[in-house]
């Protein structure tokens, strides 16, 4: 049986904790205690740090990374980077991942998570149409697909690398030392410098 605390504001404290990934019963009771220990003006900044980023952050309408920016975020203002190469990365914070290895000059998108029929994420749940549009100028010449080795990011690479079938693009995928089941997230710089430089051809 579930131990309640019988104070109602720590007890919807622990509840919405426990919505975090990652967090069961046990951490939240954790975070919710040191929280509780936190001076007054912590707490005031770690409130004003929440509010921020949702009045603050929005998607840049170019790449669909995370920003501040009003119009395109840094990466796509850039004059330096290449505009006929595009690497799709699942989320925003791969692009710090990638960008980390000092090995990918050219443009980013970001999906915003991978397709999966277990949960219902469909094509209609990511930027896929918005990838395509950009390609219809015909500037572009290769897509890298930097997305998780997993059953997900493989069903997704499967899905945009048909929908690419019939264009004159090249698409490559990363390769070597991305191991069945690897989260970029958990990869070091090296590694995945190398599987940018050894990607494979992923034409359909």
């Amino acid at each position: 049986m579930t131990y309640k605390h019988h104070v109602p504001s720590l007890d919807r404290l622990i509840h919405e904790l426990k919505k975090w990934p990652g967090v069961g019963p046990r951490s939240a009771n954790r975070w919710a205690n040191w929280l509780l220990k936190l001076p007054e003006a912590e707490i005031q900044k770690l409130r004003q740090a929440l509010e921020d980023i949702k009045t603050n952050i929005k998607r840049c309408p170019g790449c669909f990374t995370l920003t501040e920016e009003e119009t395109l975020c840094y990466l796509c203002n850039s004059t330096s980077r290449r505009k006929d190469l595009i690497c799709v990365v699942e989320e925003p914070f791969d692009i710090a991942r990638m960008e980390a290895s000092g090995k990918f000059k050219g443009q980013y998108h970001v999906l915003h998570g991978t397709l999966s029929p277990l949960n219902n994420i469909n094509p209609d749940h990511l930027t896929i149409e918005p990838l395509m549009k950009k390609i219809t100028n015909g500037q572009i010449k290769e897509i890298i697909l930097a997305l998780d080795a997993d059953m997900e990011g493989d069903i997704t690479a499967l899905y945009i690398g048909k929908l690419l079938k019939d264009r004159d693009i090249k698409v490559s995928r990363l390769a070597h030392g991305i191991p069945f089941g690897g989260n970029i997230d958990y990869i070091d710089e090296q590694t995945l410098g190398r599987a940018l430089e050894n990607r494979v051809d992923f034409s359909i």
